[in-house]
């Protein structure tokens, strides 16, 4: 129609006027709403037109088409859309993605449809009836909302959805097939000629939404579903997370409406943020709020705070977060149930498949069933790495159950073999970097086997959550030999983490639990450790101080010589920092003494940097680089008796004093090549670290003398970056200032 007027040069009104036929019948024609007009009305506006004989006939037939369709078409009522809420709040990137869906170009065999998937609780209904009402205008034969009825235990068999979809779509009660494939192939012709959107919430399984979708044409679908539905094929998928914080505080704010001014944001934000994000937790704190205008949010959130209590407070008259969450437990095998309720024991905030199996109690391989069974029901989510987590709400109901369900004894058999198994594994991950321990010989055979020092460093550092909550239990628990072999592991692994903010934790732990065992030399070891940890920068030179004097006198009393030349090293580095240039200068030639008569050339070599450090500060540059240079040719000598992997570790610290020294003489052409050597070597070793930035501070400036500003620019610019990946702004400010 919308053709032949365009062709006769005529508006709607002036066809209207040519033909008898009203401005509103001619532009439902147009926009497809009226397909299957009356006989008279079409006849009258191919009289209007003029149309030839072909293209009159052509006219004729389709209306008569379309009144055939209309036949199966009669309103029913059936299968209507669910109201759409007023509060509605985000998800605008995940409403593009419907409006892209519906209007993908119709290829042959597109089937046009959405799934939608995600946890419970987190509006994925209420997201789909959003869409389609939004959407509803694209569809004028219809939009229609089915409830499969996945989660509850006789979910809506498939013969019968068809039937109440064909019957929402008109087709009569003495027309249906009887047959499940009948119905099927009823439905899918219907859809391919008809611009429907249905609408398929709350799906059990790939086999009861399969022939619920429209096989390709006009026709288009929503699916939801708490599984991931993998084995439908040439579906595009949405999978819905959390609303983002400022979208959960938005979404109260609009449930509560008005008092959200006498609330305040702060206290409405705390809120949202105790709910993960979920909508429905937010949903139903806005509706307690509203129902209860004698309670404050902040006193909700106090409530909240309390994890023990915090699903009991997650309820409003028939909403309650457990519940939504219940319905997915009960989906689960038992075995499947016992490891997700044993997982609420794993201490950190993620874990993998060997942890899940210890706490779990079970194999590797059944652990691997389990973890795939609770991310498809959306009780887990699965990241990187193979790597899983609960968001919060859910961790609490897997607790919850697990009081519930599990024994006390169970309980604590459970917790107890999984944080000796965390930190055994952290003890023999760690004591990869330790010269008298490396490659285990004869490893645990429950632990997770580590092959390399890349496997051990990985292992630590994906799992720093699990076992440094584990160390906190053991301590509380007084179990003092496993917390004290953990804490004496890190030491030389300390030194590739540099800045991470957990040492003082570890080893003030492991200082502890020597002391608790009565084993003094132990005991001035993890205080010396600790000495360590407060020369990191922003270094604390007093602190240092003080616990090397108390290492020092720990030592003195065993008889423990190492850790006598220990305390003076740290001693000497932090009288150094503080300016005390000769005291260091003899603590450092003290230290250097005991480690050389002791053949610790490792450890030697620390005392001659020291030395070197003091020179340095003092002026007296050409002095520190030959002390420099000796250590350097110590790092070279096969024979010096230092082991290789410390040589290699210390080589490129040397190189970059090296550098630093041969600047300051004036001497910047050999400056700048043995820093760039450093840098190298440090970026090689994967260090991102304090040296690492000075030295690339150090050749920028350097360059910036030779007048090579360029290249002084992406010195400043990278040693900014290493700045504030370890966490210091002020260094990594001056240095962004100093590139532009």
């Amino acid at each position: 129609m919308r053709r032949h007027r365009h062709a006769a040069r005529l508006t709607l009104e002036q066809l209207a006027d040519a033909s008898g036929v009203s401005v509103r019948t001619l532009s439902d024609m147009e926009r497809g709403r009226s397909r299957g007009p009356r006989h008279r009305t079409i006849t009258a506006l191919a009289d209007a037109l003029a149309l030839d004989e072909a293209a009159r006939k052509q006219l004729i037939d389709l209306a008569r088409d379309g009144r055939l369709r209309d036949h199966w078409t009669r309103p029913t009522g059936l299968c209507e859309l669910p109201r759409s809420v007023d509060d509605f709040t985000g998800r605008a990137a995940e409403l593009v993605w419907t409006d892209e869906l519906v209007h993908a170009g119709d290829a042959p065999g597109a089937a046009g449809v959405g799934l939608i998937t995600g946890p419970a609780g987190l509006g994925k209904t209420t997201f789909a009836v959003r869409a389609a009402h939004a959407l509803r205008p694209d569809f004028p034969d219809g939009a229609f909302f089915l409830d499969l009825f996945g989660m509850s235990q006789q979910p809506l068999a498939v013969e019968e959805a068809l039937g109440l979809l064909l019957r929402a779509l008109g087709v009569a009660e003495q027309q249906l097939p009887q047959d499940l494939p009948g119905r099927a192939s009823l439905y899918r012709s219907l859809l391919r000629d008809r611009r429907v959107l249905v609408v398929l919430d709350n799906a059990a399984s790939e086999e009861q939404v399969r022939p619920l979708l429209p096989g390709g044409g006009a026709g288009r679908a929503l699916v939801t579903s708490r599984r991931l539905l993998a084995g439908l094929e040439g579906v595009r998928r949405l999978s819905m997370g959390p609303l983002p914080l400022l979208e959960a505080t938005e979404l109260l704010t609009g449930i509560v409406g008005e008092r959200s001014v006498s609330d305040g944001e702060p206290a409405l934000t705390q809120l949202a943020q105790l709910c993960g994000g979920l909508p429905l937790a937010l949903r139903i704190i806005g509706n307690r709020l509203v129902s209860r205008p004698g309670w404050s949010a902040a006193e909700l959130a106090a409530r909240l705070r309390d994890e023990e209590r915090r699903l009991d407070q997650l309820r409003a008259g028939d909403l309650k977060i457990a519940n939504a969450f219940g319905m997915s437990y009960e989906q689960l095998a038992a075995p499947t149930r016992r490891v997700f309720r044993r997982l609420a024991l794993v201490p950190g905030r993620d874990f993998d498949a060997a942890l899940a199996a210890v706490a779990g109690g079970t194999s590797i391989e059944d652990a691997w069933d389990a973890l795939d069974e609770l991310v498809d029901l959306g009780l887990l989510q699965d990241g990187t790495s193979g790597r899983y987590r609960f968001h919060d709400l859910v961790r609490l109901f897997a607790r919850e159950r697990l009081h519930a369900e599990d024994a006390a004894a169970d309980r604590d058999a459970i917790n107890m073999t999984t944080t000796s198994w965390l930190l055994r594994m952290a003890t023999t991950a760690g004591r990869w970097f330790e010269p008298a321990y490396g490659r285990p010989e004869r490893p645990d055979p429950d632990l997770a086997a580590l092959s390399s020092p890349e496997e051990a460093e990985n292992w630590l550092r994906v799992n720093a959550d699990n076992w440094l909550s584990a160390l906190r239990q053991a301590a509380s628990g007084g179990r003092h030999s496993l917390v004290l072999d953990c804490a004496e592991s890190m030491h030389w692994f300390s030194d590739r983490w540099i800045h991470a903010p957990h040492w003082q934790e570890v080893f003030t732990l492991g200082a502890e639990a020597a002391a608790a065992l009565g084993d003094p030399a132990q005991h001035a070891t993890q205080l010396n450790y600790l000495a360590w940890v407060h020369l990191v920068p922003p270094a604390d030179p007093e602190t240092t101080l003080r616990y090397a004097a108390q290492a020092l006198d720990l030592a003195t009393r065993s008889g423990t010589t190492a850790q006598i030349a220990w305390a003076r090293q740290y001693a000497s580095v932090a009288l150094r920092l503080l300016g005390r240039l000769d005291e260091a200068a003899a603590a450092a030639a003290q230290a250097a003494e005991m480690f050389k008569a002791g053949d610790d050339t490792d450890a030697y070599c620390q005392s001659l940097s020291t030395l070197g450090d003091c020179l340095r500060d003092g002026g007296r540059h050409q002095e520190a680089l030959e002390q420099y240079r000796k250590m350097r040719d110590l790092l070279d000598d096969d024979r010096s008796g230092m082991t290789p992997g410390i040589a290699a570790f210390t080589r490129p610290h040397t190189l970059a004093r090296i550098g630093h020294c041969l600047g300051l003489l004036g001497r910047r052409g050999e400056a700048i090549a043995v820093l760039t050597e450093a840098i190298a070597l440090m970026e090689q070793l994967q260090f991102s670290n304090n040296p690492h930035a000075r030295a690339l501070e150090t050749l920028a400036a350097v360059l910036a003398d030779e007048g090579r500003t360029e290249e002084s620019r992406r010195a400043y610019a990278r040693a900014a970056e290493v700045f504030e990946a370890i966490g210091d702004p002020e260094a990594a400010g001056r240095c962004r200032d100093l590139s532009r």
